[in-house]
Parts: C-alpha cells; sequence; structure tokens
C-alpha cells in the first residue's frame, strides 16, 4: 500500500513537491483554506479585467522548462509564453530607461547613459552567468542539510563573493544613479537591500538580462492551472475551504491533520506549504523547532501594498513593466529595513498585462497592477490605502505624461491585513526570508522538521528562498528528502 502524504496549501511550492511525489509513487492530498488554488499567485476577475494577485514576472524560464519536463512535458502543453520586448521600463525624475530583450539592445541604453558603461556591463553579466550557472544547477539543488554542501570545486573559487555585496559589485564599474539603480533591481526579488545580498546573487542580473523576461498568455495564473492539470493526471486529490487546524502527533510522528469543523485526516507524512512559521503554530509547543525570538530576529521580505485597477482606455508612454525610481532609493529601503514605516516618497511597480495581452482587459480598456513595497508588520487601514493609491497615481500621472484619474472604473487593494488573513503571512510579508549571507542556504529553517518525524516544510521560507522558479525547486527538493528518508 502506498504511503499516504497530506500537503497543507496550494501554492507553487505545494503543487510542485505534489507532483513530483504523485510520480514516485505516493497517495497525495492537498488541503488548501481558501476556496481556490495558487496559494499567493491567485486570480482576480472583475468586470472583465483579469489581473495576477501575486507574482507577476516571469523569469528563469529554463526553471519551468525542467519542472514539466521531469514529467515528459512541456511549458507549451500548458500554456504560451512570449517574450516582452521591452522587457520593461523604468522611470527616473530626469529621463527613462528602456531594458530591451537583448544584450545588444541594453548595452546601447547604458551607453546612452554612461559612455563606455557597456563595457563594463558585458563583463558584469558574463560573470553573473556563470554564477546562474552554478547557482542553478549546483547550488539551490542542495536540500540545505549542511554547510559543506555550498563548498564545491566551483563554489570554492567564487568564496569571495559570499563575503561581497551586489551594491558594492555594482559600484565599482558603474558611476551612473541611474545605472546602479537599474543593475540593483533584479536582488530585490531575493527581498533583501543590495548592500545587504552577496554578490554571487548577479546570477539574478543574468535571469534578467541574459534569459528575459516574458508573459505566459492568460497570465500568471496560467502556470498554477498547468501545475495544478499536471498534478490531476498523476493522480493527485484537492480539496479547498479546509484549512489545517492542528498538525497532530503520536509519540513524535506526525500522523496527519485535523481540519476545519475538526475533521480529522490521517496520513503517513505532512508536508506543509503553507507559512513555516504558522504552521509551527499548529504544533504543540514542545514540538516546535523555531522560538517566535526566532523569527522576530530574521530578516524578512518586504510586505506590499497592491492595488488592481481597470482603466476604461489604453494607457500611454508606458510598458508592460515599468518601475518608478523616481525618488530616492535609499531612503525607501531604509524605510522597510532599518527604521520601518510608511515611506513618504516610495518607489512602485505597475505592470499592465494587457499592453500584451489583450484577452486580460475588455476592448479598449487596459488592466493595471501597481505594487509598493513596504516593511512588514506596518500599520494597515483603509484610510492609510486611498492616501497611497491618490499619491501613486498623482506620481503616475507626472512621470508618464498620461491623466489616467478620470478614466478610473474601479481599484481593489491588497496589504498587510489580507496577507495574514488569507495567506497566514508572517507580519505579512508578501516574499518570505529574505537571502542575506545569514540566511542562506543550510542556515534557512529546515525541510525537516528537527522535532516531529515524517513532518517537513516547503516554500519560501525555506531553501532556495522566495521567488516563483525557488519554489518550484523547493517543492523538488522536500520531495527528494521524503523519498531519500522513507
Amino acid at each position: 500500500m502506498n504511503k499516504t502524504i497530506v500537503i497543507i496549501g496550494s501554492g507553487f511550492s505545494s503543487l510542485s513537491a505534489s507532483c513530483y511525489l504523485a510520480k514516485w509513487g505516493y497517495d497525495v492530498s492537498v488541503y488548501e483554506k481558501n476556496s481556490t488554488l495558487g496559494g499567493r499567485a491567485g486570480q482576480l476577475k472583475k468586470k472583465g479585467f483579469t489581473f495576477d494577485l501575486g507574482p507577476s514576472w516571469y523569469w528563469m524560464p529554463d526553471i519551468f522548462d525542467k519542472f514539466f519536463a521531469d514529467f515528459g512535458k512541456k511549458t507549451s502543453d500548458y500554456y504560451d509564453l512570449e517574450k516582452l520586448s521591452p522587457a520593461y521600463k523604468i522611470f527616473f525624475s530626469d529621463d527613462t530607461i528602456t531594458i530591451g530583450d537583448c544584450m545588444e539592445k541594453i548595452c546601447k541604453e547604458f551607453e546612452r547613459i554612461e559612455q563606455g558603461s557597456s563595457t563594463h556591463l558585458k563583463g558584469f553579466i558574463n560573470k553573473a552567468q556563470k554564477n546562474y550557472d552554478i547557482a542553478i544547477n549546483k547550488v539551490v539543488l542542495k536540500p540545505g542539510l549542511s554547510p559543506f554542501e555550498l563548498v564545491t570545486k566551483d563554489t570554492i573559487t567564487k568564496v569571495d563573493q559570499f563575503f561581497k555585496t551586489i551594491s558594492s559589485e555594482v559600484r565599482k564599474k558603474f558611476k551612473n544613479p541611474k545605472l546602479i539603480a537599474t543593475l540593483e533591481f533584479p536582488v530585490l526579488f531575493l527581498g533583501a537591500k543590495p548592500s545587504k545580498t552577496p554578490s554571487f546573487y548577479s546570477f539574478m542580473n543574468f535571469a534578467d538580462f541574459g534569459l528575459g523576461t516574458w508573459h505566459p498568455k492568460g497570465g500568471m495564473y496560467e502556470i498554477i492551472k498547468a501545475m495544478h492539470d499536471l498534478a490531476k493526471e498523476l493522480g493527485v486529490k484537492f480539496h479547498t475551504n479546509m484549512p489545517a487546524e492542528k498538525i497532530r502527533v503520536t509519540d513524535g510522528k506526525a500522523v496527519g491533520i485535523i481540519t476545519e469543523n475538526n475533521i480529522a485526516i490521517d496520513a503517513d507524512i505532512v508536508l506543509s506549504g503553507a507559512d513555516y512559521h504558522h504552521t509551527e503554530t499548529l504544533l504543540d509547543n514542545k514540538f516546535r523547532q523555531y522560538s517566535e525570538k526566532y523569527w522576530a530576529q530574521k530578516t524578512f521580505a518586504p510586505s506590499s501594498l497592491l492595488f488592481y485597477v481597470g482603466f476604461d482606455r489604453k494607457l500611454k508612454n508606458v510598458e508592460h513593466h515599468n518601475l518608478f525610481f523616481d525618488t530616492d532609493f535609499e531612503q525607501h529601503t531604509y524605510d522597510i529595513y532599518d527604521n520601518p514605516k510608511w515611506p513618504k516618497e516610495p518607489l512602485f511597480y505597475a505592470n499592465f498585462p494587457s499592453i500584451t495581452d489583450e484577452s486580460m482587459a475588455p476592448s479598449g480598456c487596459e488592466t493595471g497592477f501597481f505594487l509598493v513595497p513596504i516593511a512588514p508588520g506596518l500599520e494597515d487601514t483603509p484610510e492609510l490605502r486611498e492616501q497611497y493609491f491618490d499619491l501613486i497615481m498623482q506620481r503616475f500621472e507626472t512621470r508618464s505624461g498620461d491623466k489616467v484619474k478620470e478614466n478610473i472604473l474601479f481599484h481593489d487593494s491588497f496589504c498587510v491585513n489580507d496577507f495574514i488573513d488569507k495567506y497566514n503571512s508572517y507580519k505579512g510579508n508578501a516574499y518570505g526570508m529574505a537571502n542575506t549571507l545569514s540566511q542562506t542556504a543550510f542556515l534557512r529553517p529546515n525541510l525537516k522538521s528537527k522535532k516531529v518525524k515524517d513532518l517537513y516544510f516547503t516554500g519560501q521560507l525555506t531553501v532556495p528562498g522566495p521567488g516563483v522558479p525557488p519554489s518550484l525547486i523547493s517543492g523538488k527538493l522536500v520531495s527528494e528528502l521524503i523519498v531519500k528518508k522513507n
């Protein structure tokens, strides 16, 4: 008889694990607290508009390809991809930078800003590509059980890059603040300040400039649908509107969960893809690995104030992805990490997928997604949300030169309180735990519980870290660990 596995949550890492475990012969059931699957990668449909509620950047297409290839499939079996040209646009107070879909275009744009910078850029990206190969094919494929996982013939020659920062490396070669901001931007996906992120993580710059930015037709939720379809093909069973209220432990072993309405579910193994901190609260104190003090001392990735906006016309002067870096980058990061508070002049991101994909908005309209990074744990009120919506719309109009306020059909918001309520997110963080030097690889929370047998974890608070591609990898890593231990 096959061993039964209960998976808590249905985000990317949970779906990934469910597919691998089902493929390897386990009887897998997924229990999701919300009415729809996908965790933070949800979807909103309203008045003909389609919004991705969470992740909106499709980077590292090779990771998605590898995932589906592990099951004899292709991404094209489930959804259509389009490489964005340009990849994105950055608005500064006095200029804009457009990142093209190839290095030739990007080098030309860098030269326009700073003469001679393209030579430095080529060298920087060449180094980043080598780091990417080591990171994706070696480092991130380790389960984070031992510091010796990082010691290989490849990483030993890169050890200095774990003690230098992205910020210091970029500033050695580039002097123009716009180019510095452009090169420091990708590591924000790792959840930490560039000045706190090891320079080895420059592989994110290769993911950006080398591999490009893509769009799955219909939005990022198409990936969730694809993984759900694959999991069902493999025999995985799904249960929505069934939050886990307790992880059952007998004689030091996980034996199942108790869901809402006191329903007991038996299992040989329990795997949680839900928020790690929240998952441990489902255990009695004696079975928890990490104290509240532990979590409080960790550096978490930012939370976000998100707006989903329907416009009744097409917008001008913007691209699919847009970054508004027209205020002080350092001050905003200070307000997130060093002195947590609502920023006075926030940077923000604006995404208009209907520019690329007409299916995501009614004819002649535009789907808008706006994101303001903020510190986790901040006060979150309707008044603050509206204050920042007005501020963002004013700045958007000023920088884009497009008057849009009168064209807004509706706007919905999502912030700290929603991350906590909908996803049980620790302090309402949006991306998990930051990948700083002291929170890398084996220094992150464990995939396997040290106190409860047959209890495992996956997702962005454990290895490899935050982001969609790492979540796919996390699901595979924990599955391999389960197979090895069972």
